[in-house]
């Protein structure tokens, strides 16, 4: 490593979910906030050209619609339950992630992948499957410690000798970890995940579209029943629910770019398919603490401001 390119750790305190999604450049991502409270979250990246870091921290929970790079494996730690899922940039993943979600993930490059002959094709039915070591918590702490150093050392690693361990590292874990599915489990799995990708294609394809329960189904291209497994598995809530979140959360987007002398909150919310003012300002309000009303305010402010 040359003096000229140190190694430095980039850190993003956020407030909101469109600023988490910029602070993880690279990846196809919407996020929808899915669990009331002020959202509060915070990304460290480490840059190793051609491999990152990245480290994600939120507190709510986040509906996560999203494409690693394309041609890219990525090696990702829940922190929650300390498991590996591995990702590759061919398809739409979604998921919803639990309060006070922490994860790390090691994303190899295209050009990388390519390089070092990394064959992401022997992966398939792997892809978002829980897998499980018992060093997977030891490797999620060290790496997380290692961001952490390297913010503090003077003399850091060599960006070539960190990246070889972080190959070396990823790949052996994958060996050792066992899939947490029966071959019954596994096949429903891929199944279920088949779903929620036609679904997260949809979502990701139409985002301001609204659609009800069967017309989801209809999507999926399965049985209503079948739609209802694969939300259980992927996000712990039912298909109803969701659709319900999802409008909310496109009311609050919408709420944010306007100003009060062009729209009301009325307007926005019958929009969105929320007939019952009352209800839909106590439903808002339970989901972001504040008021539909406050949110317009503020987005009038902030328009004056940066006028």
């Amino acid at each position: 490593m040359t003096a000229s390119s140190p190694l430095q750790v980039q850190a993003f305190n956020t407030e909101d979910v469109a600023e988490q999604i910029r602070a993880t450049p690279g990846w196809v991502q919407q996020y929808q906030q899915m669990s009331p409270g002020h959202f509060a979250g915070r990304v460290r990246y480490l840059d190793l050209q051609g491999v990152e870091i990245y480290e994600e921290q939120m507190n709510t929970r986040v509906e996560q619609n999203f494409s690693a790079p394309q041609g890219a494996l990525a090696f990702c730690f829940d922190r929650s339950d300390n498991a590996l899922y591995v990702l590759n940039g061919e398809s739409r993943n979604i998921w919803i992630t639990p309060e006070n979600y922490q994860e790390i993930a090691v994303v190899f490059g295209p050009d990388f992948v390519r390089r070092h002959g990394l064959d992401v094709a022997r992966l398939e039915g792997l892809f978002l499957a829980p897998l499980n070591s018992g060093q997977n918590a030891l490797f999620s702490r060290w790496l997380s410690s290692t961001l952490t150093q390297l913010t503090q050392t003077i003399d850091p690693p060599s960006r070539e000798a960190l990246t070889q361990q972080l190959l070396e590292d990823c790949l052996y874990l994958l060996d050792n970890a066992s899939v947490c599915l029966d071959h019954g489990g596994l096949q429903r799995r891929t199944e279920e995940r088949a779903v929620m990708k036609r679904i997260g294609e949809w979502a990701a394809d139409s985002p301001e579209e609204t659609l009800n329960l069967l017309q989801l189904a209809q999507v999926a291209g399965v049985s209503l029943r079948q739609v209802q497994h694969a939300f259980k598995a992927y996000t712990g809530m039912t298909p109803t629910h969701w659709l319900r979140l999802r409008r909310l959360n496109s009311a609050h987007r919408e709420l944010l770019g306007c100003r009060p002398i062009d729209t009301t909150v009325a307007e926005v919310a019958m929009k969105w398919s929320f007939w019952h003012l009352g209800r839909f300002s106590s439903s808002y309000r339970a989901l972001f603490k504040e008021l539909p009303s406050e949110t317009l305010k503020r987005s009038g402010r902030n328009h004056r401001a940066t006028g």
